[in-house]
């Protein structure tokens, strides 16, 4: 199979003006992540997506405003420069400065044999989002029973060694999104890509930076 590669982003939307109420913590473009460093190809800490995913989570965020709860924003479109900057680091065998926080319990090279890692990722096409619900009452992320990128069976969404409640909150989650075109990953709770993705076959290259849509 062929794949399209393209610096266009004219299919593409800032997350933030479209959905003004999302909380915005984009791990990459910091280096609180699981690498430690910034990582290529994000020059801003905003998320993008293409217009049609950003329609369908604008929906997925308006029902959860009325429970009660905003939507947080971790990644959204994600360069091809960024995938290969995560598939140079898996070669890389000396640099596991962040492993204690991020995958404790695998060796590095297992994150993209188990899948947690992709070397071709469905956020470079656009239509994917990683995120999470905060609650507008306590002013807190929802408790999901475990952290963002953190790469265990404990991030898999149907893990049952949580609590109850726990529990209950990733299925809030991925119910609403679901319900809104969204499909879910098995070893993510916060991983959802748009059902009918716009560009399924085509991978985008240019920066994660507001500036580059308004060129």
């Amino acid at each position: 199979m062929t794949y399209d590669y393209t610096w266009d982003p004219s299919s593409f939307v800032v997350l933030a003006e479209y959905i003004p109420s999302i909380i915005q913590e984009i791990r990459y473009y910091s280096t609180y992540n699981f690498i430690g460093e910034r990582i290529d190809g994000y020059e801003e800490p905003c998320a993008l997506l293409t217009i049609e995913a950003a329609r369908a989570l604008k929906s997925v965020s308006s029902e959860m405003l009325v429970r009660g709860y905003r939507l947080k924003i971790f990644d959204a479109y994600r360069p091809a420069c960024a995938v290969k900057h995560f598939v140079l680091w898996g070669i890389e065998d000396t640099d596991i400065r962040m492993k204690e926080y991020f995958y404790p319990s695998l060796e590095k090279q297992a994150l993209f044999a188990e899948g947690y890692i992709a070397k071709r990722s469905s956020h470079s096409r656009g239509s994917a989002v990683d995120l999470t619900l905060l609650d507008m009452k306590t002013g807190r992320e929802v408790d999901m029973g475990g952290p963002f990128d953190f790469f265990s069976e404990l991030s898999h969404p149907d893990y049952r060694g949580i609590t109850d409640e726990q529990y209950e909150n990733r299925m809030m989650l991925q119910k609403v999104m679901v319900r809104n075109g969204f499909a879910p990953i098995d070893c993510e709770w916060w991983h959802f890509m748009l059902r009918d993705e716009p560009f399924p076959d085509t991978y985008f290259e240019f920066p994660v930076s507001s500036a580059y849509l308004r060129k």
